[in-house]
């Protein structure tokens, strides 16, 4: 049967599908509406199965805050130019402004949201995926609730967003500290509040890493007093790579390999663990000190350096950080 323009432009109003799979789907349901919805919507479920291995790096990232109940959402995608796409970015906006509505709790309470238009939120994600040909996914729900939160989207790009929230209305403050979030990725608002199982692994990293640099020290004294630069033997590749380039002698570099062979056992003797966890443990403060939030060095002040807490108790002694959030799509 013949399908006319205005009900393509219909079927392709209700759904954001391109005109082509409009057509195509209401030629199949032969004009019926709700079947050509289904269609596309099953087109989308099979995208979503056949590229289910992709990686979703991009998306789109939004934060929102109203009476009392703020909350960032991301949803991703495979690449930027979908991502940045005026439908993709509505998409995400309905989803986060039905979750606020909601007060959803967590990513399978937003998923089973209706919208506007009467899909379920997870419904209209695969019917996204299936009009872009590209894997789509939630994730990023964070909620806080309760008065004096401030949102920030950096930079506006919907790549990465925070949520500050204060014990007592302070605008201007909270959006600083917001910032302040983007900038520096606290992992928790003070020591008090980082879960050991995070400290607990940064200690032993910690004791892994000065192991290692210890060993290398001893390494390099021995290398050094053979009367070879480190620096031209530490690594096999560099060996060989500074031997085509004249800077090492191929006696040099056997002598090295010879040296580096004995030294590193006698090294790992030579360690004094006491030392090891005293350095291990001063890591670990240092950690601390850039990983909570009152205690890092405050970004957008007047140029004094301060911790964060020491500009909070400029601004008001009585005012207070309750609580942050904070997502990125961005590696860092």
């Amino acid at each position: 049967m013949a399908i006319s323009i205005d009900d393509i432009k219909k079927l392709r109003a209700m759904t954001g599908a391109g005109l082509a799979d409009v057509k195509k789907a209401l030629t199949e349901a032969e004009g019926d509406f709700d079947k050509a919805k289904e269609l596309l919507r099953e087109r989308g479920l099979a995208i979503a199965a056949k590229r289910s291995d992709r990686e979703t790096s991009n998306g789109c990232v939004l934060v929102k805050a109203v009476d009392g109940f703020a909350a960032t959402i991301a949803l991703k995608c495979e690449t930027d130019f979908v991502a940045n796409g005026a439908d993709f970015i509505a998409l995400t906006q309905n989803i986060l402004d039905a979750a606020i509505a909601a007060k959803a709790k967590d990513i399978e309470a937003v998923k089973e949201l209706v919208l506007a238009d009467g899909q379920k939120v997870q419904d209209a994600v695969t019917q996204r995926s299936g009009i872009t040909g590209e894997k789509m996914e939630l994730d990023g729900y964070n909620t806080l609730e309760g008065d004096n939160i401030e949102v920030y989207d950096h930079m506006g790009k919907h790549m990465l967003a925070t949520m500050v929230q204060t014990n007592k209305a302070a605008a201007e403050v909270g959006h600083k500290l917001a910032m302040q979030v983007a900038a520096m990725k606290p992992v928790a608002l003070d020591a008090a509040s980082i879960d050991p199982k995070i400290l607990d692994e940064e200690y032993r990293t910690a004791v892994e890493k000065t192991k290692l640099e210890q060993v290398q020290k001893y390494v390099d004294m021995k290398i050094k007093k053979a009367g070879i630069n480190p620096n031209l033997v530490d690594s096999e590749d560099h060996i060989e790579s500074n031997m085509s380039k004249g800077w090492l002698t191929q006696e040099q570099a056997d002598e090295a390999r010879k040296i580096i062979a004995e030294a590193k056992p006698e090294g790992e003797a030579q360690l004094k663990m006491p030392m090891i966890e005293g350095i291990a443990k001063g890591r670990v403060e240092k950690f601390k000190k850039e990983s909570c939030l009152v205690d890092q060095e405050f970004q957008f002040g007047d140029g004094d350096k301060q911790t964060v807490s020491q500009w909070l108790a400029q601004q008001d002694k009585e005012l207070k950080i309750v609580a942050f959030k904070r997502f990125t799509l961005v590696a860092e």
